[in-house]
Formats: structure tokens, sequence, C-alpha cells
């Protein structure tokens, strides 16, 4: 065997050591607060389908009408053969809905996050990223040859703590909206004060926020009030609480036409079927005429939320439908997942490096799907495992 490969199993055994190895599980059913895993019906706290809308019979009519006008595959790039009617439909419906001038599809927010960085900047920049960034944000920054400056979790000292050391010709201050393993919000109207003062662009990437948050659903951005001059950059997916795929920037016309003319990884990408644009165009749709959905979540989140303090379980500061319970260790995390998994209750272990060490935690996602009953069953198991494993604990203090 080659050294590199010698090198990559020696990894793969270290991390199945450390309790840290991933193992994909195979679903037979639909997106929903019931899916099928393994052949095994589980009730579902995993799915960022925030708004039930992935299994909506909407997004598969529209789909399948457009199979029939457009075929499957794109068959090209963007600016080839493949930006289609419904392409263009869906960029402008969603620059209406965000307030932006212009709005540009990419296959993905991992896409999103390089392209932008990798068009704005260059060596002699610097880039401003919070410690709990996601991978792609970091991942486009380490790319683009600006300097990388790291500012600790919603800590705004910090950050101005860096912009004041920073000589660099170009600023940008990246941060996720909404925090994907913690479920708290970024302080965006502080953020973009800041910005605003330091000659600094804003770049929000809104994954768990756009559908969710703000009167209409358009995400962080209507939630804190911030126009497109307030926050220039906003990033949003289309596979999470929409139900469909893909993800999109929105700003201003000379950011688009620049990632239109720039971006390697918008440029050199086969455009998403039309049929997935399609279905997108539906989500957006049921997103304005069902507003029910997002009150319904928030309701449910409130709900968990106020049960689980009197419970006493260790949940994470976060009022969005990311709601983190957390347990320290990868083995403990493991266990309780295995534990409720065998009460048929699905909630992933979340474990580093997608995390820090020692803070290991069930990411519990709650939908518009699920009923209260669906919540007290979670309740419950949560309960009966948090007080095994205190009374393990409890029991080798005693010794």
């Amino acid at each position: 065997m080659s050294f590199l490969l010698q090198r990559l199993k020696g990894g793969l055994q270290d991390r199945a050591q450390q309790q840290l190895y991933r193992r994909r599980k195979s679903l037979s059913s639909p997106q929903g607060a019931l899916i099928s895993v393994d052949g095994k019906s589980l009730l579902n706290f995993s799915s960022n389908d925030y708004l039930g809308l992935a299994n909506h019979p909407d997004l598969a009519h529209r789909a399948n009408v457009s199979l029939k006008r457009f075929g499957f595959g794109a068959g090209a790039s963007h600016l080839v053969s493949g930006h289609s009617d419904l392409h263009r439909e869906l960029e402008e419906f969603l620059a209406r809905l965000t307030g932006r001038d212009r709005a540009l599809l990419f296959p993905s927010g991992f896409a999103a996050n390089l392209a932008v960085q990798q068009v704005l900047l260059r060596k002699g920049d610097a880039v401003f990223h919070d410690r709990l960034n996601h991978a792609s944000l970091l991942d486009g920054a380490q790319l683009s040859g600006a300097r990388l400056l790291r500012f600790a979790h919603n800590d705004l000292a910090h950050l101005n703590q860096r912009l004041k050391g920073a000589d660099a010709e170009g600023k940008l201050i990246a941060v996720d909206a909404v925090y994907s393993m913690d479920g708290d919000l970024a302080p965006l109207a502080e953020l973009a004060n800041i910005a605003e003062r330091e000659g600094a662009l804003l770049m929000a990437d809104d994954a768990h926020g756009f559908g969710v948050l703000g009167k209409n659903g358009a995400g962080s951005a209507e939630y804190w009030g911030l126009d497109q001059q307030q926050l220039p950059i906003l990033m949003g997916t289309l596979g999470k609480a929409i139900g469909s795929y893909g993800a999109f920037i929105a700003g201003s016309e000379a950011l688009i036409e620049g990632l239109i003319q720039f971006a390697r990884p918008y440029i050199y990408t086969t455009a998403l079927p039309a049929s997935v644009a399609a279905a997108s165009l539906a989500g957006l749709e049921l997103l304005q005429k069902e507003p029910e959905r997002r009150t319904k979540l928030h309701s449910l989140v409130a709900y968990f939320r106020e049960a689980a303090d009197e419970l006493n379980l260790p949940l994470m500061s976060s009022d969005t439908a990311i709601q983190p319970l957390l347990l320290g260790s990868s083995e403990n995390a493991l266990k309780v997942a295995e534990a409720i998994a065998a009460q048929g209750i699905y909630v992933p272990a979340i474990r580093p490096p997608t995390v820090p060490v020692n803070s290991a935690r069930l990411r519990i996602t709650i939908t518009a799907d699920h009923e209260i009953e669906h919540i007290d069953r979670l309740l419950d198991a949560l309960a009966e495992q948090l007080s095994r494993i205190n009374k393990v604990v409890d029991d080798e203090y005693a010794q």
C-alpha cells in the first residue's frame, strides 16, 4: 500500500479509537416527522427541513411538470446553455424576497461561500471570521489568499481588536447568521455598525435562518431589519427550510455581475436541473402562502425549551429550530443517541471535529411536521437517559 493510503488508513483507525468515526444511515422514506432508517421507523429530530416542505406535493408536482418541458439534466453551466427560464424566475423571486438588487444561484451553500471569498479577496486583504463559522466559510477564506483572522464566538470586543490590529487594504467580516451546531444568532445589527465604521463588507451565511426568521420568512436580514447597504452579501440555501436544493447569493448589481464573471465555483459548474428550480419556486410560494408553518415551528420550539428547562436538561442557549443538548464527551453523546434510537427516536450525536473538543452534543432539530406528542416523547426519552448518566457519575463519585 502506498504511503498516502497507509497514512489515510492510520487516520481512520485513530478516528475510530476516539469514538469519532462517522457512519451513514440509509433512508427508505421521504423526510418528515417519521422516517424509515435502515429499515426501522423512527421519530425524526435530525432534519433541517424546518417547515416540512421537502415532501410537500406542490414541490413534487412542479418538479414533474418541469421534467416534461426541460428533461432532467441542465446539460451545461449557466454561462453556456444551462440557464433556463426557471432559473431566471427563481433568481428574480429571491431578489424580491430578500430586498436585494439581484440574486445568483449556486449548486450548494458550500460553493456559494467559496465563490464570494474567492472573488472579493486577494493577498493583502483580511477576512474576519467567527470561530464557529461553517466549514465552507473557513475553506473559502483559506483559498482566497487573504489573511484569515478569527474572533471568539459572538465576541464583538475581540472582533474590534482584530480589526484595529489588521493592516489590510480590503476587509470582509463573514459570519453564520444562525450557527448550525449551536442554534444561536449572530448579532448582525451590531456587526453591520462595526463594518460600516471600519470600511469593511459584511457577509452573512443564512443557511439556517432563510425561510424561518423574519416576518415574511426572508431570513436574518429581515429579522434584523438590515438592507442591502447594511448587509451587502447574503447567502441563503434552498435545501433546508424551502425543502428543495441549492443556494444563492443576494446583493448588489456589482456583486452579482462580479460573481458571474469571476467566480470559478459558478462558471465551471453544471447548472442545477430546471426541475430543482421549479421545486424551489413552489417552496418559496408556500413560504408566503402558509405563514402558519413558521408560527407552528416557533411555538413548538418554545414548548420544547420550557419543558426541557423544567426537566433540567442541559440545553444550549438557542431560540431557533436547532436545539443542542450538550453532553460533553463523545462517549456520552453516542450512548444517549443509541439509547433513544432503541426507543424509536433519531437524533444525531455531533462530535469533534464538527464541534470543539469536550462539547459533543445531540443536535435536536424541530420542524413544523412535529406535534406536541412528538416533543413529549423526545423529552421523556432524554430525561430518562440523562438520569441514567447522572446516576452512573454519582455512583462513581461515591466509590
